[in-house]
């Protein structure tokens, strides 16, 4: 009775996992509508994209029924979240300048590299599902706690300019409800390849949330002081076009004047 429900638990848990996985795979949407319309990356990083983006593929790699049967359910999310990410990747080249849309080219490059010498390598030399599941599931566990690292990479930026700006809050939020979905689900039984990554993920996702919340503040603030100045600064190209326009104003209405004195004097010579 006690196994039957616990196992019922694990399912709920493993869905709700599943549910959550796909949010934090579209949590950076509305990072992205800003790219998009403001044509450009500006400071955000490619890393955290670049990590879930590897992260995904050797979950799927895990997931297939030559390496880790009956695990279907980790190859259509972990397959969703590839497309997902590729999409947000050739997002990112579009709106990159040219040295860093090179630098994101050259780390996808090198990951699809990876996963399929990884995957000729795993199939070739390993021969039983539960070898290549040890083996894959080492790697699956470097590059979860990668992916959920990954965002770390702009905590110094944050720091530095005491701005959140450019450290997307539900990138952060997602992950943290990610990890702890799946932290939860390891120990229904307990599965040390789900546990370790999740529960060092879910570590680093609080520490995000933490300076978002140190930091929220201070990002208004410094948000207010631009929006100030730049409006201080329309307002002085206005007063300067106003000044530019009555100059030229005065200058036409004084060469007007020069030009009619000029023709009465000739008028009354003639007279």
């Amino acid at each position: 009775m006690v196994s039957a429900t616990v196992n019922t638990v694990r399912n709920v848990v493993g869905i709700l996992g599943n549910i959550i996985s796909l949010f934090l795979f579209l949590s950076p949407v509305p990072t992205f509508v800003q790219i998009v319309k403001k044509g450009s990356v500006e400071q955000y990083s490619p890393f955290p994209y670049l990590a879930t983006l590897i992260n995904c593929m050797v979950w799927v790699l895990f997931g297939l029924p030559m390496v880790h049967p009956n695990s279907m359910l980790v190859v259509t999310i972990n397959g969703t979240g590839t497309a997902i990410e590729f999409v947000y990747i050739a997002l990112f080249l579009f709106y990159s300048d040219k040295k860093k849309r090179l630098k994101v080219f050259l780390g996808v490059l090198v990951e699809l590299i990876f996963i399929v010498v990884v995957t000729i390598l795993v199939l070739a030399l390993l021969h039983t599902t539960k070898q290549r599941s040890l083996v894959v599931g080492i790697i699956c566990i470097l590059f979860n706690i990668m992916m959920y690292a990954a965002p770390l990479s702009v905590m110094k930026l944050v720091i530095t300019t005491k701005s959140v700006e450019y450290m997307p809050f539900f990138l952060s939020l997602a992950s943290f409800g990610n990890g702890v979905a799946w932290f939860t689900y390891a120990f229904l039984p307990f599965d040390e390849f789900i546990a370790i990554p999740n529960g060092l993920g879910t570590m680093f996702s609080l520490a995000q949330l933490l300076l978002y919340g140190c930091y929220y503040k201070s990002t208004q603030r410094i948000k207010a002081a631009r929006q100030q100045q730049q409006q201080l600064g329309s307002k002085g190209e206005l007063d300067m076009s106003e000044v530019v326009v009555s100059g030229d104003s005065r200058k036409i209405a004084g060469t007007t004047t020069l030009h009619n004195g000029h023709h009465g004097g000739s008028e009354i010579y003639g007279t």
